[in-house]
């Protein structure tokens, strides 16, 4: 599944899209041994403490996104996760305007529960 929009870069329009994956094809990926992912939870601190969280993925809020983005690679595809999917959506759309490859998991970490999956 795919959303787009358009995203003012200086002068000219660039296109963005944003994939998104269910969390059962994230789970596959993860069982399978997927090295090319690296997932980032955008939720608050407190959210990914008590709320839960996938294994593996690192906690990096909204709200510092832009100034740690240097943290993260350029290598691997961005897995953008939030409590349920919007967030997480918002974050995707700014990654993939700074030329991120970027997946939002969607439904979030409801989504996540609400399919069984496991969590910290």
């Amino acid at each position: 599944m795919f959303r787009s929009l358009f995203s003012q870069s200086s002068q000219n329009k660039q296109r963005v899209t944003v994939q998104q994956w269910h969390p059962q094809e994230l789970q596959q990926r993860l069982a399978e041994g997927d090295t090319t992912l690296e997932l980032i939870d955008v939720r608050t601190p407190g959210e990914y403490q008590y709320d839960g969280h996938i294994a593996g993925s690192r906690l990096l809020p909204l709200s510092s996104l832009m100034q740690r983005i240097g943290e993260l690679p350029k290598d691997k595809t961005i897995v953008c996760i939030c409590r349920s999917g919007n967030r997480s959506y918002t974050a995707c759309e700014m990654l993939a305007g700074q030329g991120f490859e970027v997946v939002n998991l969607s439904g979030g970490m409801i989504g996540w529960k609400m399919s069984g999956l496991p969590h910290n």
